[in-house]
């Protein structure tokens, strides 16, 4: 990890900026995450994208008004690196003096500097007031299966894929299940990261106390959440090999963003993006 590197915002002190700068923005490397697990940037695994909800987006209008937004970000997990959140935060806080025409030539601004930053094209889409009251809060259906209510003892607070197993005697299913308990920690400033993964496949049924250990056992891994989803993804079809499989993690918010990776097998039905309760 480049926690060492000087030009690394987070974790360190910093003045905000009173003037737009898109030098700010920060690209971390996605091979830093996948080398440790042996994925391979020109043979992905998986399909995907991160969701970044951004809440603390203002601007001025071209009289000096003051607007605010939210800006959601859909990066795909083929794009090179990713961006360091401080940054992002330091970045946006840049255009709160810089005036636009409209919300089209703000929405083209921000796309025009992130993109060469991941290095692939994203999506961008700014949420007027407006429309923020059809912005949902969802939790699982009824149909989604919670692990937390396992009584189960748990000791192993660091990723081990050998928690993962299959129940016995079981065929091939559908199923869709869920914790909220999922916590990592920032690799950079140790501050801790929560979230709820779920997780969606057809295969032989996964041991659901098993799941939930491995689950917990990110308790003190340090990782971006990325990186997390990824390892999860990966551990899961290794050590069950399912035919399908889906891992999604919605992160609570820090600094005014919270962050979504979805990792999946191609073809799979992408997840709706309705906010949890805790974000």
């Amino acid at each position: 990890m480049p926690t060492d590197d000087p030009c690394l915002p987070l974790g360190k002190d910093s003045t905000y900026p009173e003037h737009y700068d898109a030098s700010l923005l920060y690209p971390i490397s996605r091979s830093l995450g996948r080398d440790a697990i042996g994925v391979s940037q020109s043979r992905l695994p998986f399909v995907g994208w991160d969701l970044w909800r951004c809440y603390e987006l203002s601007w001025l209008k071209p009289s000096g008004m003051p607007c605010v937004a939210i800006l959601q970000l859909t990066i795909p997990a083929t794009s090179l690196h990713i961006v360091e959140s401080k940054s992002l935060k330091l970045y946006l806080n840049s255009l709160n003096h810089e005036r636009f025409a409209d919300l089209g030539t703000l929405g083209t601004r921000i796309e025009q500097d992130l993109t060469p930053v991941v290095g692939t094209d994203i999506h961008v889409e700014l949420i007027e007031p407006s429309a923020f009251a059809h912005q949902q809060i969802e939790e699982p259906g009824q149909n989604a299966i919670c692990l937390d209510q396992q009584d189960i003892e748990i000791d192993c607070y660091e990723p081990n894929a050998d928690l993962l197993m299959l129940q016995a005697g079981h065929s091939t299913i559908n199923q869709s299940v869920y914790s909220r308990l999922l916590k990592s920690n920032c690799p950079v400033t140790g501050q801790p990261d929560w979230g709820t993964v779920h997780i969606d496949y057809r295969g032989g049924a996964i041991d659901h106390a098993a799941l939930l250990k491995y689950i917990v056992s990110f308790r003190n891994h340090q990782g971006f959440h990325e990186q997390c989803v990824e390892r999860m993804f990966c551990d899961i079809m290794q050590r069950c090999q399912p035919e399908t499989l889906s891992v999604y993690a919605r992160y609570t918010r820090r600094g005014g963003i919270d962050i979504n990776p979805w990792r999946a097998t191609p073809g799979a039905t992408p997840p709706r993006l309705a906010r949890s309760a805790q974000q």
